[in-house]
């Protein structure tokens, strides 16, 4: 009888963790098509990325369009939001693993009532560091913009030299040890959640964001490649998302980075040299 009340009691707390698990799936699932809708259509600007995507020209030549961006505080938040909503489309996928993980582990401890909360908590933790960088890249495209190096409406990097001196930058942090520690705390959720978990909501706050931390070094200078190939375009948009989530979910594949570094040098060296590929 014993042993029947255990099994009972064994599966009774098997549902409830795929309970938990399918809602928090749902939501982040729903954060990534609701984003990912946004960036989509445009997220406020002018023309949707649709519309950007299709005019794109290639690497270093990006159409030119009559008129110059103002910016104004308004257009300063709304060039913020348009890259923290694409940086949310673009990396929640690859932390999803992770929050799962966090919620089957608060689910089987003290805090078990309060798991599938404690695990948005941790992920809004994460977006936050990527809202910290999204930040930063506003400033940076403002900057850029005033020195003449990007085109406004495009938002795309107009010199072939310095589209080329970031590919070459982007490759060289790929072979970076730096790049090697914070992608390996990505690659194994299981040991970081272990050392730096912490109770309550401040604490999956701080775990969420210090993960965010982690992700971010990992990723930030491959993000910088949106400047290169149009922060917009929806090409490069998934293409650099569907690598940043294989770079972390095949941690077996350790040829990967290196090899994406070397390819990011090469191409960046041809073109500092004068050479120009078309890439849309």
């Amino acid at each position: 009888m014993t042993s029947e009340n255990e099994a009972a009691s064994a599966g009774a707390i098997d549902r409830v963790l795929r309970h938990d698990r399918l809602i928090v799936l749902l939501s982040v699932l729903a954060v990534v098509l609701g984003t990912a809708w946004y960036t989509t259509v445009g997220i406020g600007m002018n023309m949707s990325a649709v519309d950007m995507t299709r005019m794109a020209g290639p690497i270093g030549e990006p159409m030119t369009m009559a008129g110059q961006t103002a910016w104004s505080l308004p257009y300063a938040i709304l060039i913020f939001l348009m890259w923290w909503v694409m940086m949310v489309a673009m990396m929640t996928p690859s932390a999803a693993p992770t929050v799962l993980l966090y919620t089957a582990i608060k689910r089987m401890g003290p805090e078990k009532a309060r798991s599938a909360v404690l695990s948005m908590v941790f992920l809004s933790g994460y977006l936050v560091t990527w809202a910290a960088f999204s930040a930063l890249a506003t400033g940076a495209q403002w900057g850029l913009e005033q020195a003449g190096l990007s085109d406004g409406p495009m938002m795309t990097i107009r010199s072939r030299t310095f589209a080329g001196i970031i590919l070459l930058a982007a490759g060289l942090y790929q072979l970076s040890s730096l790049k090697t520690a914070c992608l390996r705390h990505c690659r194994n959720p299981a040991h970081f959640l272990a050392d730096h978990s912490r109770p309550g909501a401040v604490g999956a706050f701080r775990t969420g964001a210090l993960h965010g931390a982690y992700c971010l070094g990992c990723c930030w200078a491959l993000m910088l490649l949106l400047f290169v190939g149009g922060v917009m375009n929806l090409y490069w948009i998934v293409g650099i998302a569907v690598y940043v989530a294989l770079e972390k979910l095949i941690p077996h594949a350790r040829w990967l980075v290196p090899l994406t570094g070397i390819a990011l040098i090469v191409f960046g060296a041809w073109l500092i040299a004068g050479l120009s590929i078309p890439v849309t």
